[in-house]
């Protein structure tokens, strides 16, 4: 399910005095992927994303781990956190390597398919690490490409939510910033980070226009949240979801029997909807981002509490932890 939505922005050109009026339409792609399948589904979000240019769209929005697939049965299956357990770390080792790196083929294919379609391109994906330093790891990370194909955002996910960590390593802060792309400044969040008070507010003190915040599925709370930052950070917020059913899960794992009997149920079941500054449902038709820039002005200041974002990788701040500790060892020893 593509759901395409036909929007109207109106919106000042990033501080420039000259007011544009430009039809745009965002695709949210609600289907899911070909689940541990990588080239297939690289082959499905290309499908997807020339359907959604077809009908006009210019912004197209994938959810959390879109690539290739994000790992709902970490919440339905009994057995997955027994020590060696062999179905979990055979279905891991599938994840891995069906990740993707980062720059790697997979993302040139992605920014080729922004720049020959003209779209600007949000995808959730499994980031894998194949050499130096985390090696060996997943990360649950963010991309954003701008219509001329390059890599605005490279954000990776920086708690893993409850289970999660099971299977993801630590982000980092340099993603946690909105980037001025061909229809506005946008910027975005994975899941539970929208409910981390200092991750909002460092998006909130960039400016963002448009936020995409990517999600399994938008169920209740995720709609809340969504609503939520739409109204703090007085910006639109595109929340994406998708569908996956008990069919789709790695052929590894066992399945308890209630779901081997119901291989059609959805265990994400979309939910994705776009929400205004005012923190309102859109209906899909006109949105004006002056409204955005109008109701941040004057709403935003400075009082006794600070934020400051660090934004190095986390292999490099522990590299700085390590050397102040040996300095600090040869001190203690003369």
């Amino acid at each position: 399910m593509v759901i395409d939505c036909m929007i109207h922005l109106n919106f000042t050109q990033f501080f420039q005095p000259i007011l544009r009026t430009m039809p745009t339409h965002i695709a949210i792609i609600q289907q899911g992927p070909v689940y541990s399948d990588l080239q297939k589904s690289l082959e499905k979000a290309a499908e997807l994303a020339r359907q959604a240019k077809a009908n006009g769209a210019q912004l197209v929005v994938f959810g959390e781990t879109w690539l290739c697939g994000y790992p709902v049965w970490l919440d339905y299956l009994p057995k997955i956190a027994l020590w060696d357990y062999e179905p979990t770390k055979q279905a891991f080792a599938r994840m891995w390597e069906n990740g993707v790196e980062v720059p790697s083929p997979t993302t040139s294919f992605l920014s080729e398919l922004a720049r020959s379609l003209g779209i600007v391109l949000g995808m959730g994906v499994n980031e894998v690490v194949r050499s130096g330093p985390g090696n060996g790891t997943i990360y649950n990370s963010f991309l954003l490409f701008d219509a001329d194909g390059s890599l605005l955002i490279h954000h990776r996910k920086l708690m893993p939510t409850y289970t999660e960590k099971m299977l993801y390593g630590l982000g980092d802060g340099r993603g946690l910033k909105p980037a001025n792309t061909a229809i506005g400044r946008i910027g975005g969040l994975i899941c539970w980070e929208h409910f981390m008070p200092l991750s909002r507010q460092a998006m909130h003190n960039e400016g963002e226009q448009i936020h995409l915040a990517l999600w399994p599925r938008v169920h209740e709370m995720h709609q809340v949240a969504s609503r939520m930052y739409a109204f703090e950070g007085r910006c639109f917020v595109v929340a994406a979801g998708q569908l996956v059913r008990v069919s789709d899960l790695p052929e590894e794992l066992p399945l308890p029997d209630e779901l081997k009997a119901t291989p059609d149920r959805l265990l994400l079941n979309g939910g994705s909807c776009v929400v205004n500054p005012n923190g309102h449902y859109e209906r899909f038709d006109e949105i004006d981002l002056d409204q955005a820039e109008e109701e941040e002005e004057g709403e935003k200041e400075e009082d006794e509490l600070s934020l400051v974002l660090n934004e190095l990788p986390e292999s490099e701040r522990n590299h700085i932890v390590d050397v102040m500790c040996r300095e600090l060892e040869m001190e203690i020893a003369n």
